[in-house]
């Protein structure tokens, strides 16, 4: 059996002007970036035809180490779309270094629904995230080299959020102490590292609807606090334009294209489980603008990156999806229903009806919108007929229809019926789209709903600091910003062993931390990090390349 990545070197691409105009761009609309990628320049305030195409969000249950394969059914469903004839194209994240070298991955599709060139884009791509980690490190020096020359901001070195980034899982970072080496070498202080993915930069990004929202929300970004413990931002340090030139290339969306040569962009990469999950609202714009049918996924599961999509980036966007896919694998909700990874070739009706659960609550928690949800069933050769009936069953139950997804190894042939009945239930449905929540809802409110609505819990509880920030918060306007959840992807609960769908459980939060440049607050809940560590055996083992530059190993 071939590997993605030999799948993927054996591919033709065409070139990326031919997939520029398949997707209605003009040549000026484009900046190549060598033969088969590039940016887009195309200004998403303008309108491209009447109507904004359809949009498809693809999400999952909570991710196990079985697989659920999100990223290879939305390309795959994309290229069943655009196989039946509609203009469609696809909206991703750009994959991070961290998961890459790391445990998780790539996130480029899999088989034969993938978006190309693979390993550029699960590389270096074009350049946005080191762009984003310059223009991060940039700020840090600059706010060091203030209290260090003189400290005219009065900023208190205790009271410091802005740590430093890098786009790797580097454990040994996570806590710091800089300045050190005598009175030249800055002032001695506590500090750490986030991977570039968790930074406000990267939430920025992919919210900016241009470059001088972008500047704008940059300079909102409160870096630390003074000794009256007033927040000190950006614009009070005053290096919002000199980031802004960083990223000046980095906001562009990038086009590429599947196997199948369905147009694709790819743009921005927050992490789901630290950060709000979604690819960028130009990207989406974009696509919304060209495209009659545009499939988009949001990271991890349907309680993390669908919940985030439909209340942080919906509002951004201006848009709702038009409908919501739910992927599940036989394999995954196995294992969610206690059924060991060594046995989950094996038929296990007892444990597959134990994991339904955990499919139920994501699917009521995406119908919780109003959207319409179909379920995906990513295929594996032993999933036996009698497991398979069992899910459908399940889903029916639950007013929603589940079909089969082979599209690993057949491509967009493989969502022939998926792609149909997204078309159709697209076509009849009538529903508005229903908000979690109401803006002007204080955050205790919000977190509520999301734990609730969306989790199947039963409570939220503060730590003493958590309460203390939000009191605090209050005095400064900021206790009614959406909330993002920072919490493990594996359960619904913040307690990672957890699996399934448990209920009547807490969910606690340990601190905040304001997000002002992007717009929100980020609850952090029980261990979450926002530097990851390598696993035992990371994935940076197993790559090499030969003489003549053919990568091994890379998935």
């Amino acid at each position: 059996m071939k590997t993605d990545i030999e799948i993927a070197q054996e591919a033709t691409a065409l070139p990326i002007s031919e997939i520029a105009e398949k997707a209605g761009l003009q040549a000026h609309e484009i900046e190549p970036y060598g033969y088969d990628k590039a940016k887009i320049k195309l200004d998403p305030k303008v309108a491209r035809k009447q109507d904004l195409g359809k949009l498809i969000l693809v999400t999952s249950i909570n991710p196990t180490p079985a697989g659920e394969g999100k990223s290879t059914v939305t390309v795959g469903l994309a290229d069943a779309l655009s196989q039946a004839g509609h203009q469609t194209m696809i909206a991703l994240r750009e994959p991070s270094l961290g998961p890459v070298m790391g445990l998780k991955g790539g996130a480029t599709g899999g088989g034969y629904s993938q978006v190309i060139p693979m390993a550029d884009i699960n590389l270096h791509f074009t350049g946005d995230f080191h762009a984003l980690t310059s223009a991060h490190n940039t700020l840090a020096a600059a706010l060091d080299n203030s209290i260090y020359q003189g400290n005219p901001l009065h900023i208190d070195p205790r009271r410091i959020l802005w740590k430093r980034v890098l786009d790797i899982n580097d454990r040994a970072l996570r806590h710091t102490t800089i300045g050190l080496g005598g009175p030249t070498s800055g002032v001695p202080r506590e500090d750490g590292f986030d991977i570039t993915v968790a930074s406000e930069l990267m939430a920025i990004l992919t919210l900016s609807t241009d470059l001088q929202d972008l500047k704008h929300r940059i300079e909102k970004i409160v870096l630390a606090y003074n000794y009256d413990k007033e927040p000190v931002t950006v614009a009070d340090l005053g290096v919002a334009g000199a980031l802004t030139v960083l990223l000046k290339d980095a906001i562009k969306p990038n086009l590429v294209q599947t196997l199948d040569h369905t147009p694709a962009i790819i743009h921005g990469g927050p992490f789901a489980n630290i950060a709000q999950g979604t690819n960028s609202v130009q990207a989406t714009k974009t696509a919304l603008q060209l495209a009659d049918y545009v499939v988009t996924e949001a990271g991890f599961g349907a309680d993390l990156g669908g919940e985030k999509f439909m209340d942080i980036k919906v509002p951004r966007l201006g848009k709702a999806p038009d409908a919501v896919v739910v992927v599940a694998t036989v394999r995954a909700l196995k294992h969610h229903g206690g059924a060991a990874l060594a046995d989950l070739n094996q038929e296990n009706l007892s444990a597959l009806s134990a994991g339904l659960g955990n499919l139920g609550q994501n699917i009521k928690a995406m119908q919780r919108y109003g959207r319409p949800v179909l379920v995906a069933v990513n295929r594996f050769t032993a999933d036996t007929d009698a497991e398979i009936k069992m899910v459908e069953d399940f889903v029916a139950g639950l007013g929603a229809q589940a079909f089969l997804a082979d599209v690993w190894a057949q491509g967009g042939a493989g969502a022939a019926d998926l792609a149909q009945a997204v078309v159709k239930t697209i076509d009849e449905a009538k529903a508005d789209f229903v908000p979690l929540y109401q803006a002007d809802d204080g955050a205790l409110e919000k977190l509520q709903a999301i734990v609730q609505n969306i989790y199947g819990g039963a409570a939220v509880e503060l730590s003493a600091k958590a309460d203390k920030q939000l009191k605090d918060f209050a005095k400064h306007g900021w206790d009614k910003l959406p909330i993002v959840m920072a919490k493990t992807q594996y359960s619904l609960s913040d307690d990672p062993k957890k699996l399934g769908a448990p209920k009547d459980f807490t969910v606690h939060i340990r601190e905040f931390v304001p997000k002002l440049g992007a717009g929100f607050l980020v609850a952090l809940t029980g261990s979450i990090l926002t530097m990851p560590g390598l696993p035992k055996h990371p994935a940076a083992l197993d790559i090499d390349i030969d003489e003549n530059g053919q990568i091994t190993g890379l998935f």
